[in-house]
């Protein structure tokens, strides 16, 4: 297979190059640069569907399913970095690599599973952000929806142009920020458990919805949209792939350097999520159940406006900076697969049609992002069944194929998810 060129030659470039012989510092300055794309892709794991369906899961089982957040942030990081990790060894992203591989029926088949997870992720941000703005500026929810649109393709306008750079910046500072929200407010309520938390760690489901919210929180935290999207991120990061393959151990320390700050960063964000919800559900004495608004309304009354205000602006900052992400990625889920691109700014306003309408459906905002995360959780199967695929094939990957227990361990989570994906249907049914 072709390798598509990246941009330079990490070999015949000394800012990229490294020796044993060089010092740590000036070593990881060096690498510093290549390091970005995994926080791009870090805001998928924590928009607004993480924030409902973590809160939600925090205020009505406590911290029950904590495990299940650590656990699928693992997987999350090890599918990030396959993710990556093909990008550089092919210079291709996922879907392209799909649309080469596989026949017409079955590129149409992937493309059609991607476009619908796609859309109920611009669901989940759509609406969070809605509910940011209400918070904030009282603003009704078909113009904060419309608001949210704009200001991620001003975002999207940075990496369009090639400011790639920036572009990473603001994401990297939009998941801080988010962090800094949740944080703030878990130390202004002061009802978390220490104890409680340890527990959480131990598999165990228990309570009524517990597999349906497990299911949910698999959703939102491995996202398939990001994974499409880390594929092609990394393409023009310094090198070709030629020196990708000939430098295999660098490209596996940066990448896993970026796949570990990043998704780390997320994985404390979402914990910290759950412990809000719980801290919350505590202090309300059970009364308050997940409702983002209410969980506002709590926080202004209970601590004050500054409380408020930092979960308002964790919201916003959430649901916009993932909007950008979501349609990123849905042009390059449509480029891979099919070979077409639709001008990003014609995307956006067909993607963001069906959230608008269940906004003004009157369905309960929150109930909408739990059951987003839901439908993504459907799609988790087959991005993993795919990276599966495509990484253990030393004749694509060369020398940063899979190792044999990488494989087993992607192959049975994949496995893993898709039977409780399958046995979600009959749960909600019955």
């Amino acid at each position: 297979m072709r390798s598509g060129r990246i941009a330079g030659d990490v070999a015949a470039d000394p800012r990229t190059t490294t020796t044993a012989a060089e010092p740590a510092g000036r070593r990881a300055g060096r690498i510093a640069p290549m390091l970005g794309p995994a926080f791009v892709a870090a805001i998928a794991y924590v928009d607004p569907g993480n924030v409902a369906t973590n809160l939600t899961a925090g205020a009505t089982l406590g911290y029950t399913l904590v495990w299940v957040v650590v656990a699928a942030s693992l997987v999350a990081i090890l599918v990030q970095f396959q993710a990556a990790k093909l990008g550089m060894a092919t210079g291709q992203s996922l879907p392209r690599l799909c649309r080469r591989r596989f026949t017409r029926t079955g590129r149409l088949m992937l493309w059609l599973q991607a476009e619908v997870v796609v859309l109920a992720t611009d669901l989940a941000e759509f609406v969070g952000a809605a509910i940011g703005m209400q918070l904030l500026f009282g603003m009704p929810v078909a113009v904060s929806a419309v608001s949210t649109a704009v200001v991620s393709l001003a975002l999207l306008e940075l990496r369009r142009k090639g400011r790639t750079r920036p572009f990473e910046l603001m994401s990297a500072a939009a998941l801080m920020f988010v962090g800094a929200g949740v944080g703030y407010d878990i130390i202004v309520t002061g009802s978390q458990s220490a104890s409680g938390l340890a527990a959480g760690l131990i598999p165990h489901l228990q309570g009524e919805g517990a597999l349906i919210l497990a299911m949910g929180i698999v959703g939102a935290t491995v996202m398939p949209h990001a994974v499409y999207l880390h594929s092609a991120l990394v393409q023009g990061r310094g090198m070709t792939t030629g020196a990708a393959r000939r430098q295999p151990d660098l490209i596996r320390r940066i990448l896993r350097w970026d796949c570990s700050l990043a998704l780390g960063v997320a994985t404390v964000i979402n914990v910290s999520m759950i412990a809000l919800g719980a801290g919350l559900g505590v202090a309300t004495g059970g009364a308050w159940t997940g409702d983002l608004p209410a969980a506002h309304a709590e926080l202004e009354a209970r601590i004050g406006g500054a409380a408020a205000l930092a979960f308002a602006m964790a919201l916003l900052s959430s649901g916009i900076s993932s909007s950008g992400i979501g349609t990123l990625a849905g042009d390059i889920v449509m480029q891979g697969f099919l070979g077409r691109r639709v001008p990003m700014h014609v995307r956006r306003i067909v993607t963001m049609t069906p959230a608008v309408l269940a906004l003004l459906s009157g369905a309960s905002l929150t109930d909408l992002l739990v059951l987003s995360q839901v439908v993504i959780s459907l799609g988790v199967p087959v991005v993993l069944f795919l990276l599966v695929y495509f990484c253990r094939d030393r004749s694509l990957m060369g020398p940063l194929v899979n190792a044999p227990h990488t494989t087993w361990i992607a192959g049975t989570a994949a496995v893993t998810v898709a039977l409780l994906g399958c046995s979600l249907p009959v749960l909600l049914l019955f």
